[in-house]
């Protein structure tokens, strides 16, 4: 079965988290794809709201079975890889250029059931100036024609296929390549620390200066960018 095959398209939905959620309870298939053109009620992680213009975002979400080790850190690698070589990761789940998210991911997982949710949104082709001016600061775009939009998509399944099955090394070695974090000042609300990577379960690595603190999940704020070399 080609990944991303079924494939269900609304022009408007709350979420397509919700409508893979409701496919993986009633069976679907590993690889079943939804696709919207609009969302209502999108969602990031810690509660956020996913916001875009109508028809000007990649907005899909995949249902997973047999669910892969690692799979957030699988999945960023993706996405960095089908938007070129100047994307960047920050942990733990948005793509970043210049500085600015162009992507996020979201997983829900239901270990017990063999089944994860997948949801990708990228801003393609949507303009800031429509965005909230709240996110205006720190959204970013593609700035590309909404035709981009199912040629990204068709790039995005095939990388996302091929690093599914990738050995966890590799999968780390490639997400710390592009590891927007590294040798950085961050803060989370138990303290601050220098960003050192991630472990092999994918929590992030914070050097506190008395010890190195793995962190699990939690929002990760920029204090100071990595320090370089003359």
């Amino acid at each position: 079965m080609k990944f991303g095959s079924p494939r269900i398209h609304h022009r408007r939905t709350g979420s397509t988290n919700a409508q893979a959620r409701t496919l993986a309870h009633a069976g679907a298939p590993h690889g079943t794809l939804v696709t919207a053109a609009e969302q209502t009620a999108g969602r990031g992680r810690e509660g956020r709201r996913w916001l875009a213009p109508p028809g000007s975002a990649l907005l899909c979400s995949l249902v997973l079975r047999d669910v892969p080790s690692l799979l957030s850190l699988r999945a960023g690698v993706a996405v960095a890889g089908a938007l070129g070589a100047d994307a960047l990761l920050k942990w733990p789940n948005d793509v970043l250029i210049d500085g600015r998210k162009v992507s996020g991911i979201l997983v829900e997982s239901r270990p017990r059931e063999a089944w994860a949710v997948l949801g990708i949104g990228i801003n393609v082709a949507v303009s800031l100036a429509e965005l909230p001016e709240e996110l205006r600061e720190t959204a970013g775009t593609l700035g590309l024609d909404v035709s981009a939009i199912e040629p990204l998509l068709e790039r995005l399944l095939e990388t996302l296929d091929g690093w599914l099955g990738r050995p966890q090394r590799e999968v780390r070695s490639a997400w710390q390549s592009r590891d927007a974090l590294a040798g950085a000042r961050v803060a989370w609300d138990g303290g601050e620390g220098i960003a050192r990577g991630v472990d092999e379960e994918g929590r992030l690595l914070v050097d506190t200066g008395d010890r190195v603190q793995a962190l699990n999940a939690g929002e990760v704020r920029l204090k100071s960018p990595p320090a370089t070399s003359a």
